[in-house]
């Protein structure tokens, strides 16, 4: 049977979850908009949704806006503030941010925006002093992620937003890979905009939330009848977004456990992985997600550890799924200052719910022999040497 150990891409739906979903496929299958009661039970199955993905965050029903995952809720927020407010062109980003925050800033600045990205420090922390130094009198926007997706890397959210409070800037968190997984508490860490996406913590794929506090100004991507308080039109999936709101209340509940149990898993896992030569750990060793760990191996190629790996059954990955089918080496580890044929050796695994001991233990297993063989061929140790 394979093992999936690949839990920061996508995770398997909760049994619990695709139950509570059912009925909305085709029983409760009305559209919300709709005044009969068919619509009226869809209208109120998409608010109790919403009350239970606001509690977790602790924010205020009416400041989710569902969205069709993490992708388009960072575009509604970049997009959407920077068509709000044109009077303010300058925009502060980090250089380990996922694509779907860095290209909307880079269309933006096609569009006449700056754009700032700063760096990070080798274990791919943002210094809240720079973000500091970098806001301007005409700075719109701060986004720096809660939590990087490859290297699992917890950012110092709480003192960014502070600063952005302070001097009167919009802040925008992306917390695809925290949500549901962290306490995340939009008023603690000051953030005026969170993205969110439900098959992250066991819900299903294409729905998504965007946290957006009240008075903030967004203009709409979508254009139509005017859905989610005017800024994302089109008709509701009601089903997922039942799915996403029950994930989050069984996240509520399970968090605290399952993080526990799963930096347990994560702590073994680097201790005896590291134990393999020429190896090291990417992203902070201790202010990381409970499930991440990332490492590196010299004179060999992720992208052929993977499918080594994979033929042994065991499901992993070497950075970003959004990205995997590219050869060019994850821009997250170069901005922690990896050499190119470093950056191409990662090897990420990300633990789910659903992972026991006996998973890191079959990787642990397979890992040091494929490592070896992978090396004993391998074209950069020749090179090397």
């Amino acid at each position: 049977m394979a093992i999936y150990l690949d839990n920061a891409a996508t995770t398997a739906v909760d049994p619990r979850v695709l139950k509570t979903m059912q009925p909305y496929f085709s029983k409760h299958y009305g559209n919300a908009s709709s005044l009969h009661g068919f619509g009226q039970r869809a209208r109120a199955a998409i608010g109790d949704s919403r009350k239970k993905i606001a509690m977790l965050i602790n924010a205020e029903p009416e400041e989710i806006i569902f969205t069709s995952g993490g992708t388009e809720s960072n575009n509604l927020a970049i997009k959407g503030l920077a068509w709000a407010r044109p009077n303010k062109k300058h925009i502060i980003t980090s250089a380990i941010e996922h694509d779907a925050v860095l290209r909307p800033c880079e269309w933006l600045r096609k569009q006449g925006y700056e754009i700032t990205v700063l760096p990070v420090d080798k274990h791919g922390l943002v210094d809240p002093k720079a973000v500091e130094r970098a806001i301007r009198h005409d700075t719109l926007l701060v986004s720096i992620m809660h939590a990087n997706n490859e290297i699992g890397t917890i950012q110092p959210i709480e003192k960014i937003g502070a600063i952005c409070k302070a001097k009167d800037v919009y802040f925008h968190t992306d917390a695809v890979q925290t949500f549901g997984k962290l306490p995340v508490d939009v008023d603690a860490l000051y953030a005026d905009l969170l993205s969110a996406s439900s098959h992250k913590i066991n819900g299903p794929k294409g729905v998504g939330c965007l946290y957006v506090r009240k008075g903030v100004p967004l203009v709409p991507l979508l254009h139509g009848g005017g859905h989610e308080c005017g800024l994302r039109s089109g008709t509701e999936n009601v089903t997922g977004i039942v799915g996403f709101g029950e994930a989050a209340a069984i996240a509520k509940k399970e968090m605290k456990t399952d993080a526990k149990r799963l930096t347990a898993l994560r702590d073994k896992l680097i201790k005896e992985a590291l134990k393999i030569p020429d190896s090291w750990l990417n992203g902070h060793p201790k202010q990381r997600l409970p499930g991440n760990a990332n490492f590196g191996f010299r004179y060999i190629e992720g992208e052929a550890l993977i499918l080594q790996l994979d033929i042994n059954g065991i499901a992993v990955s070497t950075g970003s799924a959004c990205s995997s089918k590219s050869l060019e080496p994850s821009h997250v580890l170069l901005a922690l200052g990896l050499k190119h044929e470093e950056a191409h050796g990662s090897l990420r695994v990300s633990l789910g719910k659903f992972n026991k001991r006996s998973d890191i233990d079959a990787l642990l297993k397979a890992l040091p022999k494929t490592v070896e063989r992978l090396r004993e061929i391998s074209p950069f140790k020749r090179k090397v040497r």
